[in-house]
């Protein structure tokens, strides 16, 4: 089930990227319209969900690798949330000083952070039950 929700989730996102910014931007985001997203950010949110929709269609160690990576992922956006709106700012705006972060998305921030964690320790329960 969580195979085919990421598998989903990935082809959104290869299909929609541009969706996928202007959702980000109006959730997180207090003043979208000041900011820039850097020219390759949209082809690259689309190879993403090409890469994790292909992975997700087999249930192998590739599979297993981009789940161990999406809890490392998310482990350390619920830790520390304030690091990954640094970052993202910088890595995604072209002049990330003028972005101001929606402060009532933190806790959002810090959810999603939750889910992946959950998501990567419920398959790695799974992948070794099996066994």
């Amino acid at each position: 089930m969580i195979r085919t929700l990421v598998g989903v989730l990935g082809a959104i996102s290869a299909l929609f990227p541009d969706k996928i910014v202007g959702l980000f931007e109006k959730l997180a985001i207090a003043n979208p319209s000041e900011g820039t997203v850097r020219e390759w950010v949209r082809p690259a949110i689309r190879s993403e969900g090409v890469l994790i929709a292909a992975i997700s269609l087999r249930n192998g160690r590739a599979y297993a690798w981009l789940m161990n990576l999406t809890g490392l992922f998310g482990a350390i956006v619920l830790l520390f949330p304030d690091l990954y709106r640094r970052f993202a700012t910088a890595f995604l705006y072209e002049r990330p000083e003028s972005i101001e972060w929606n402060e009532r998305f933190r806790s959002g921030i810090r959810a999603i952070g939750a889910l992946y964690v959950f998501l990567a320790a419920k398959t790695y329960r799974e992948r070794h039950n099996e066994t």
